[in-house]
């Protein structure tokens, strides 16, 4: 009898094994049983050790891209049962919600199908716009309560389990580098889902799904908000309404990626990372996270210093599974990380630091649009070993942080590779060519600039910088772009910034000729918004404090005509030194208007300066809004 129950055993463990997929299997011969395959996949991993983290990339990837054809391979079939992947519930109108073409530009579709959604979604608590609770992104009792996300999911079938994902937490650069490997993805012909905030014209940017990475289709959006508006409403109801705005959209983008049966998911944290709504995705599906940098922001929500924000963000790494480190951080700060790395065994992959080599070898311009060509090397042995060379690659996106947020994406590629995804070293350098994000580094065309109303020899900058670190990259691209000739700032930003420091950072590389304030609405309120005048008496200190001679304009309309500009500049008193002070001057009526960029290239003129250089910058808000009124004409 003894020896009949142990047969039985043996060949109910053999028929086990002969369901769970291999590597090499077809999708549909994937287990019946996904709690058994999972479990099997662990046996299987703990009995290989560290041995499957080290097949290199060059092993592991094609040296071209695969025939259109031909659909990639995606993770290996015993990381990721097919079985998993099967719609439930409200999954099961994937079918009905075929694929469809996607617009590149955020204004290219009517929104009134959305009216009805954008009225619900503005009856939610909107963080973004009310500013973040203290502590709410820490892992403590103040911080956001992820059951509360991880139930409305279980209404939606939790559609964030039916798909392998990348996870990118960072105070900068998160955005870029979730483009930058969404595109690399792309490139390779999967079909990616991206989701990321802020938006600049419509919240339909945050979530792009297919092959192009425009944003989510109205039809599409609209169709999938109707189907789960139940579900939602008796979630809010059982969470006595505190479901927040960013929670119900998380979750919406979770459940069209699953609908959609993306291949891969990019997800880029909204705060911090221990305790945001994105941090559902568990071990089993998180295919690598990336942190790309720490910095001072949202310090009061994340804690109130660098450590504990490092905390936070590190709370994104999960049980073995890699993560690829931007940087680059001070060494209390990285050792923080790898702690955490440490404790849940995960491997860790940086991308600054030995084996890394990476410069700008020239500024180059095509089409009125300038770009840097780069060196990028990667060589890694330990850990993942990962290796590639690019001699040449041209990047759209400008700046030292931009060149290192473009390695950290090509290492998360990498790291991809080493489980088994095809990505040639073509596909990750067509990826980091091909990405460009408005607002970042964004010089405006003439036709662009036209439509503005400007006229005027000078080129317009948009960028979104708002910290101290993004300020200060932002002056490395306009030295490296536009080292010499007249400079005009123009400046908004949010109350819960630290002001001082970014007008500190921009000061101390080119002193401006001109530098006028505004105000910019945040997620389309006026609560979180700095008022120009304040924003002007931080800039005369920060002016003061560096020795800066200036003279205040006072108001401008931005309607002024050139007479009346001049009639400023004449009243205002004569600098002691022999260079022309710097003209502060803020707009009297808010919100921003496009006319104040008018009013800066005007008061370049009236300097007798030669055509310079007019930069927007402060808020991605603020770049948001000039973006929307050139869409306007």
């Amino acid at each position: 009898m003894l020896l009949l129950c142990s047969l039985l055993v043996v060949c109910r463990l053999l028929a086990l094994v002969l369901r769970c997929p291999t590597p090499a299997s077809s999708p549909q011969s994937a287990p019946a049983d996904p709690t058994t395959a999972q479990a099997l996949t662990q046996h299987l991993s703990v009995s290989r050790g560290k041995e499957h983290l080290r097949v290199t990339s060059a092993i592991a990837r094609s040296t071209s891209p695969p025939a259109a054809a031909a659909r990639p391979r995606r993770m290996l079939g015993h990381r990721f049962p097919t079985a998993l992947r099967l719609p439930h519930g409200l999954l099961q109108r994937r079918s009905i919600m075929a694929r469809r073409g996607l617009t590149i530009m955020a204004g290219g579709e009517a929104e009134g199908p959305l009216a009805g959604f954008f009225d619900y979604m503005e009856r939610l608590r909107n963080y973004e716009r009310s500013g973040v609770p203290r502590g709410a992104g820490t892992d403590s009792d103040d911080g956001f309560d992820l059951g509360r996300m991880r139930r409305l999911l279980r209404r939606l079938g939790d559609p964030h389990t039916h798909f392998p994902a990348v996870h990118i937490a960072g105070t900068k650069g998160k955005g870029s580098t979730a483009a930058f490997l969404s595109n690399i993805m792309r490139a390779q012909g999967y079909n990616v889902g991206c989701y990321s905030s802020p938006h600049l014209l419509t919240i339909r940017e945050r979530i792009s799904v297919g092959n192009d990475g425009g944003p989510v289709p109205v039809r599409l959006l609209s169709d999938l908000f109707d189907e789960a508006k139940k579900a939602i409403d008796e979630a809010i109801e059982s969470e006595n309404g505190s479901l927040t705005h960013f929670e119900v959209f998380t979750a919406l983008s979770f459940l069209l990626f699953s609908q959609q049966n993306v291949d891969i998911a990019i997800i880029e944290a909204g705060l911090g990372g221990a305790r945001d709504a994105t941090n559902v995705i568990r071990s089993t599906e998180l295919a690598a996270s990336v942190i790309t940098t720490v910095g001072r922001e949202h310090l009061v929500a994340l804690g109130g210093s660098l450590q504990s924000i490092a905390i936070a963000k590190s709370g994104i790494i999960k049980q073995g599974r890699p993560v690829v480190i931007g940087g680059p951080f001070s060494e209390d700060i990285e050792q923080i990380i790898r702690d955490r790395a440490f404790l849940t065994q995960s491997p860790v992959i940086s991308a600054c630091g030995h084996g890394i080599k990476s410069f700008t070898k020239c500024i180059d311009w095509d089409n009125g649009k300038p770009y840097q060509r780069c060196y990028i090397s990667i060589k890694i042995s330990r850990d993942v070993p990962l290796s590639i060379e690019m001699h040449d690659i041209n990047l759209q996106l400008l700046g030292d942080h931009q060149r290192q947020n473009a390695v950290t994406a090509a290492c998360a590629a990498l790291c991809l590779c080493s489980q088994g995804w095809d990505i040639s070293d073509a596909s990750i350098q067509a990826g980091l060519e091909e990405t460009q994000l408005p607002g970042r580094s964004q010089f405006l065309t003439a036709e662009e600039a036209s439509a503005l109303g400007f006229d005027s020899a000078s080129t317009v900058l948009i960028d979104g910088a708002h910290t101290e670190e993004s300020a200060k990259a932002l002056s490395g691209v306009i030295k490296t772009v536009r080292p010499e000739g007249p400079l005009a700032l123009v400046v908004g930003m949010a109350s819960d910034k630290e002001h001082l420091a970014f007008a500190e950072q921009l000061l101390s590389g080119q002193t401006p000729d001109v530098v006028l304030l505004t105000e910019a609405s945040v997620a389309g309120g006026t609560s979180r918004a700095m008022p120009a005048s304040s924003l002007k008496e931080v800039w005369i200190a920060a002016a003061r404090d560096r020795g800066i001679e200036y003279v205040d304009i006072g108001g401008v309309s931005g309607a002024e005509t050139p007479e009346h500009i001049s009639d400023l500049l004449d009243c205002s008193p004569s600098s002691n030194s022999g260079r022309k002070p710097m003209v502060i001057g803020c707009q009297d009526v808010a919100p921003f208007s496009s006319n104040l960029i008018v009013a800066a290239s005007q008061l370049l003129e009236s300097r007798g300066t030669a055509p310079g250089l007019i930069c927007v910058t402060g808020s991605l808000h603020l770049v948001g809004a000039v973006l929307q009124q050139m869409g306007r004409h």
